[in-house]
């Protein structure tokens, strides 16, 4: 009996409690915003640190947050556009833009065509890949991230067996570890260099000419001493 009662001792109780704690990272620029504090507020394990890509880590989906004047400002400026190119180095990725019940998303009258915003948000799920989120507010924004952070994930199958990659996309695969070049650009480079030698070997121009401005970088890393 003493054995039984043991295992819902206060002891026991509270280590179940911290086993069952889901921990968020949580970039440390976002330490003084109200979405933050809601989660604490609701239990969370919140770990502050530098995130360099995404403001929240949550089940390994990266979360860019956006207020919707935010939003409005880093499309205009294209601030978003670089960080959408870095969210593709997660697998799972969200956008969540927040207030819209706060502030129109659609401003009229401020130089800035509503069909503008609205292609843009289309190029976002559609080039980008980034399904977006509206919140109303950061309770919402909050409310959204808690629902996540304790979704279970699918069981998986104990026979399950890991996709082994053909050649071609195992060279794409290692291409697609440079900033910036996702499928298609790499699938590019493989049909103009032939291998990745031959893209590692090749000249800035060469590389220029399916990078762009990219080739600078990826070159600064090929010849850069570990």
């Amino acid at each position: 009996m003493g054995q039984i009662l043991d295992i819902f001792s206060k002891k026991n109780i509270k280590i179940k409690e911290q086993e069952k704690k889901e921990k968020i990272i949580v970039d440390y620029r976002e330490k003084n915003c109200l979405v933050a504090s809601e989660l604490i507020k609701e239990g969370f394990g919140v770990e502050f640190k530098e995130l360099k890509i995404g403001d929240y880590v949550v089940k390994g989906v990266a979360i860019e947050r956006k207020t919707v004047s935010d939003f409005i400002s880093s499309m205009l400026n294209r601030r978003l556009i670089k960080q959408l190119e870095e969210l593709q180095q997660f697998k799972k990725r969200i956008l969540i833009i927040e207030g819209i019940e706060e502030q129109e998303l659609y401003p009229e009258g401020k130089g800035i065509n509503p069909n503008a915003v609205r292609g843009f948000l289309l190029s976002i799920v559609l080039r980008y890949n980034v399904p977006i989120i509206f919140s109303k507010d950061y309770k919402d924004t909050a409310k959204f991230i808690s629902v996540l952070a304790r979704k279970k994930e699918n069981e998986t199958p104990l026979n399950a067996k890991k996709k082994t990659l053909n050649k071609k996309e195992q060279k794409q695969l290692i291409l697609e570890g440079f900033p910036g070049v996702g499928p298609k650009i790499s699938k590019k480079l493989l049909k103009e260099f032939k291998s990745i030698k031959n893209i590692i070997n090749a000249s800035e121009e060469d590389l220029q000419k399916i990078l762009g401005k990219k080739s600078q970088n990826i070159k600064r890393i090929i010849e850069e001493f570990y």
